[in-house]
């Protein structure tokens, strides 16, 4: 079947979201109920999904065989086989060439978008729908939807919108027994800023598919030396450090970015203070684009790093004595909004770097 016969049984809908963009897809057999995969990673500027959720969305099953080191599937067309790194899908007796090699992200099996709209579309005896709500490119052209769908499949050059950053560093701030700020209700600053934290690192990996440091991913105490650590791989490109404060105040609120005056940068180089204030004013500006209360773009001497011309800035993410600041640090979907405010900022850092 040729790669446009395959297309014209595949309903692939583009849609572009206001805001901040959330990598997922909506999957199905035509004629189901689609369902929402929103565990989706960016690598590479392609979007891969975990085989384990593909599968039951398209009535087909399968599962990892440890001895083997092989997925195997159950299909249409009968059994099937792929292993993570390898090059073909074994049908039976026949062998058919990937285009993108699957892969283990974060501890999943996953597979790229084309092997969903390529092989398994071709596994199954009902045309599928695939929604993507995050594309990655989109065809320019005015013609039909499936010439859109063509030259999107064949698009294979690196665009405009990829990332310039190669990696990230977020401190999230205390652990352990350093609970930090305590707020209303007993809520402590060390579980909201790691809370962030972890929200914006799924996002970046997601997304931009690069490596994200945090000095912690779980609640435990670090010396002011494993603080730094996460900023001190050759790769990191932008440092975050995440707070959160409190005041004897309690209509005290918003949301405070500091940056290190450029006398404390290295060498006294001003253009790498420039940078964090760079970073810091799209930070705030995507903050603020996502409704959220920016008090100020501020200097304040912050902690010495090893590398003192990485562009860093130290983000309040507000305050915990202020009720409503206190209810949206604490709410799950509270968390996840600041951290893809974070994450656009630092999107449009990266952007504008490569500039």
């Amino acid at each position: 079947m040729s790669l446009r016969m395959l297309i014209a049984g595949v309903i692939v809908c583009i849609a572009c979201w206001p805001g901040v963009a959330v990598a997922a897809v909506e999957l199905s057999l035509q004629g189901r109920q689609p369902q929402l995969i929103n565990d989706v990673y960016h690598q590479d500027n392609v979007p891969y999904l975990a085989i384990d959720d593909v599968l039951p969305a398209l009535g087909l099953s399968g599962y990892w065989d440890s001895v083997a080191h092989l997925y195997r599937m159950r299909t249409a067309r009968g059994r099937a086989t792929f292993f993570p790194g390898g090059q073909y899908l074994k049908v039976g007796e026949r062998f058919y060439q990937l285009a993108h090699r699957p892969r283990f992200i974060d501890g999943r099996l996953r597979v790229s978008e084309d092997f969903v709209l390529e092989q398994l579309a071709d596994l199954v005896s009902t045309p599928i729908y695939y929604r993507n709500l995050n594309p990655v490119t989109a065809a320019q052209d005015d013609d039909g939807v499936l010439d859109k769908l063509f030259a999107f499949l064949l698009q294979k050059k690196r665009n405009s919108n990829e990332s310039s950053l190669r990696a990230v560093a977020i401190d999230p701030a205390h652990g352990g027994e350093d609970t930090g700020t305590i707020g209303i209700g007993g809520i402590k600053e060390k579980n909201v800023v790691l809370a962030v934290a972890s929200s914006l690192q799924k996002q970046l990996k997601m997304q931009l598919g690069i490596p994200v440091y945090l000095s912690r991913d779980e609640d435990y105490a670090l010396t002011l030396e494993q603080h730094l650590a996460s900023a001190r791989h050759d790769d990191v490109d932008a440092f975050l450090l995440l707070h959160a404060q409190s005041s004897f105040s309690p209509v005290a609120r918003g949301i405070h970015l500091y940056v290190r005056p450029a006398k404390d940068e290295l060498n006294g180089n001003k253009n790498f203070s420039q940078s964090s204030i760079m970073l810091a004013l799209q930070l705030s500006s995507a903050l603020r684009a996502a409704g959220f209360d920016v008090v100020e773009v501020a200097h304040a001497p912050l902690v010495p790093l090893m590398r003192g011309n990485l562009p860093t800035v130290l983000v309040e993410l507000g305050y915990l004595s202020n009720k409503d600041d206190q209810a949206l640090l604490t709410s799950s979907a509270g968390q996840q909004r600041l951290a893809a405010a974070l994450y656009a900022g630092l999107r449009e850092f990266s952007r504008a770097v490569k500039e």
